[in-house]
């Protein structure tokens, strides 16, 4: 979708490689610094209920952490019923000894997926309201790569930063400025979709009053990826801190299904620019919307997206053998809509050729990994290997995952919020 969408994927060649996000987060204790330090014992303790851990009273002698496997579960309550997250303590454990105990469990890799099921639901609550606003819209030709409209940015709750459109942050409140995007009426392609979605995810995760309390304003900058390289951006500016570098997904694949929540990736042409014929859909960002245990088995069996990529150019490989049928979103409509009159209507000596794409796209990592891409809504990755086989039939695609900060950065961050928080709040208060 537009050169910008390409642009993306320079983002993973200008960074170094770094260790994947569970592995980073052992760190933690280190990386919250001050804030978790100073934080009571009481506040860590509630910080990790809070994220889903049960602390359960012992006669034993010894600390037994069961920590299970959290990240291959739907949500926290199939977690808990799986008997994950869960910690007995010796009753005479003295305080010392317990504050140690939270501090070690803050860094634990468990805890990190806990995180994930917030973050998985925060997502999924943004993408469903930016999906739900039919005022914001896709476009491939207009003045500047954001528009507003005739009344400008201010409505919506922006102000710009850089000519034509292509840098915006928060005119006020950070709240109102995505109010923009769920109540607005704005046009963008699907690198805007994915980085609205990926703020609206934090203000989901934190509400609205916290998002506006933890973020300056010039942290949250939408615009062209190169322009938000020289900002502030919790994305990709100063603010983001560590990066997670996980293109192929092999840690990600590893760890299960919950450490794909809100990541935020890209599908892209493999071929040189010359064998495109849709310039606008050379590319789609986007963020990862849920994933079925089934398509979290299968990335896991076959080490991450690599196995798929091959996969995709086996899948255009047969596709180009049905080029001479094609009409209108064809491969949509035979391969996704599985529109019977059109699959019938094909000769006898194609019918093989459908029978072996059936059976590729049957995958669960297909029908299973949920996306959102602005404006496709939230699909499965099939659909859109099958919908740029009509865009851009000359060229098979890749999908990888973007750099980002979710389980570094941003989590820490969403940590040391909630000790914060705690520390500030009157003994007794109740807390989220």
């Amino acid at each position: 979708m537009a050169a910008e969408a390409a642009q993306a994927r320079s983002e993973l060649i200008r960074s170094a490689r770094l260790r994947f996000a569970i592995v980073a987060a052992l760190g933690l204790a280190q990386a919250l610094g001050a804030s978790a330090s100073a934080a009571s014992a009481e506040c860590k303790a509630r910080l990790l209920r809070e994220l889903g851990w049960r602390f359960v009273a012992s006669d034993a002698a010894q600390v037994e952490i069961e920590a299970g496997t959290p990240c291959d579960r739907a949500d926290l309550n199939a977690a808990r019923a799986a008997g994950d997250l869960r910690i007995e303590i010796p009753r005479r454990l003295d305080a010392d000894a317990r504050e140690r105990l939270y501090d070690r469990l803050l860094q634990h890799p468990a805890t990190a997926c806990a995180y994930d099921f917030q973050l998985g639901a925060a997502t999924r609550r943004a993408v469903d309201r930016l999906v739900g606003n039919r005022g914001f819209r896709f476009s491939a030709v207009q003045l500047g790569w954001i528009g507003f409209g005739a009344s400008g940015p201010a409505r919506d709750g922006w102000r710009p930063i850089s000519w034509f459109g292509r840098g915006y942050r928060p005119n006020g409140a950070n709240s109102r400025a995505i109010e923009g995007f769920y109540r607005g009426q704005v046009r963008g392609e699907c690198g805007l979709g994915r980085q609205i979605a990926q703020y609206a995810a934090q203000a989901e995760l934190y509400g609205m009053a916290g998002f506006d309390a933890e973020f300056d304003a010039d942290e949250i900058v939408i615009g062209t990826f190169n322009r938000l390289h020289s900002t502030r951006s919790i994305l990709l500016g100063s603010s983001a801190g560590r990066f997670v570098h996980d293109g192929r997904a092999i840690a990600a694949a590893r760890e299960g299904r919950q450490a794909f929540m809100g990541r935020p990736g890209f599908v892209f042409h493999v071929f040189d620019r010359s064998s495109l014929d849709d310039i606008n859909n050379q590319a789609e960002n986007f963020v990862v919307y849920d994933v079925s245990a089934q398509a979290a088995a299968a990335l896991r069996r076959h080490g991450g997206f690599e196995f798929y990529n091959q996969r995709n150019l086996e899948i255009w490989r047969l596709a180009r053998a049905l080029q001479p049928y094609r009409s209108k979103r064809f491969f949509e409509r035979l391969l996704h809509e599985r529109d019977p009159a059109l699959r019938a209507g094909l000769p006898a000596s194609a019918q093989a050729t459908l029978a072996r794409l059936d059976a590729e796209l049957a995958d669960p990592f297909y029908r299973g990994f949920e996306i959102y891409v602005h404006k496709q809504g939230v699909k499965p990755v099939g659909f859109h290997i099958v919908r740029l086989l009509d865009r851009n039939p000359r060229t098979p695609f890749r999908i990888e995952l973007a750099l980002h900060n979710l389980s570094t950065t941003l989590m820490e961050r969403y940590f040391a919020h909630r000790l914060g928080h705690c520390q500030r709040a009157p003994t007794g208060a109740g807390h989220r």
